[in-house]
């Protein structure tokens, strides 16, 4: 580790999961400081953080890393939904480009010796075909043709033809399930808040949560612990989507998945939730992924299961109340005639 901590430089500050992460790192005793960087300032309190307004985007992040003689780059600025980014054109460049010159830095970068990327489960797509748990080494069944799972298939290909070329530095690639909690604002987290659910007729899918606490401690224990690899990081068991909206005993309505494509596009405009093909697939289909890796090979294990992961994010909700009536109007209104006598499903 040369003398004294790791220095870390870690991306997506300006995000709530990114900002918390950095600021517990900072504490870490192995960890002697911390770099945020991002185009925005973080919103809240950063502790020991210092902060860099940096678009990784652009050459200057590699100043940064030589400057603050960066060892550790912990790479979490890869987003799922384009939200406040501008649409999905941004969100791609952010995304794709971004890695891209970040990683272009770290090769030029003689004193990188680690790099921790949080991927994400979606690259393994969600398709009828797929094997009841992806390994680290399967490929998607139905590789993505766009969105957030395309870009993080290419994201994932950057970093390994990175691994190739700086043999010397260690590279973890942390493929994170569907992260849940009172704090989390994310697309699976907006489609659980909605008062009434919709659900895809004749399907259930399998569905994997990690925790956001459990999120925090595998990147910083991939910080801390110099394990290389690709690793699938979830809570144990699955959950089934009906068990899951039972437990929140919120209504839900059953639609053709035809309407549910559609409803994405009527829960935009409501600015409801936002629902992607992804986030489709994944209500249909499901996904589950093997974590032998993650409990072996890694050392780390879940403080929460993923039925733990869901109650707790559960138990924050507010009761829904008289809005249920109004959305489903609103969703009948804006669907194709035979989904309005589905009604509501209060199993």
């Amino acid at each position: 580790m040369g003398s004294g901590g790791r220095v870390v430089l870690v991306t997506g500050v300006s995000r709530d999961l990114g900002r918390r992460f950095a600021r517990a790192v900072a504490t870490d005793p192995a960890v002697d400081r911390v770099i945020g960087v991002d185009v925005v300032p973080p919103r809240g309190d950063i502790g020991h953080v210092s902060f860099i307004r940096a678009d990784i985007r652009t050459p200057v992040i590699a100043k940064v890393i030589a400057k603050e003689d960066v060892d550790t780059v912990v790479h979490m600025s890869v987003i799922a939904t384009p939200g406040s980014t501008g649409g999905r054109n941004t969100m791609k460049e952010l995304n794709v480009i971004g890695t891209m010159q970040l990683l272009a830095a770290c090769q030029k970068a003689p004193g990188l010796r680690h790099l921790i990327v949080k991927s994400t489960t979606t690259v393994y797509g969600a398709s009828s075909r797929d094997p009841a748990m992806f390994t680290e080494e399967m490929e998607p069944r139905k590789a993505p043709r766009a969105g957030y799972g395309k870009d993080v298939a290419e994201i994932e290909g950057y970093v390994r033809g990175f691994a190739r070329r700086r043999p010397d530095v260690r590279v973890t690639l942390l493929r994170a399930a569907n992260v849940i909690g009172p704090r989390v604002t994310s697309p699976i987290t907006s489609y659980f808040r909605l008062p009434v659910i919709p659900t895809v007729l004749g399907h259930d899918p399998r569905l994997q949560f990690l925790h956001e606490h459990d999120l925090q401690a595998v990147l910083r224990h991939a910080v801390t612990h110099d394990v290389a690899g690709t690793f699938n990081v979830a809570g144990d068991g699955v959950l089934m989507l009906s068990q899951a909206v039972r437990r929140l005993q919120r209504p839900s309505v059953k639609l053709p998945g035809m309407a549910v494509g559609n409803l994405g596009s009527v829960l935009r405009s409501a600015r409801l939730a936002d629902f992607s093909p992804e986030h489709v697939g994944l209500l249909t289909y499901g996904r589950g992924v093997d974590t032998t890796r993650m409990r072996e090979v890694l050392g780390f294990h879940p403080s929460y299961t993923t039925a733990e992961a869901f109650a707790d994010f559960g138990a924050t909700l507010p009761a829904t109340g008289g809005r249920s009536e109004r959305v489903l109007t609103t969703l009948q209104r804006a669907l194709p005639e035979p989904s309005v006598h589905t009604g509501a499903d209060h199993g």
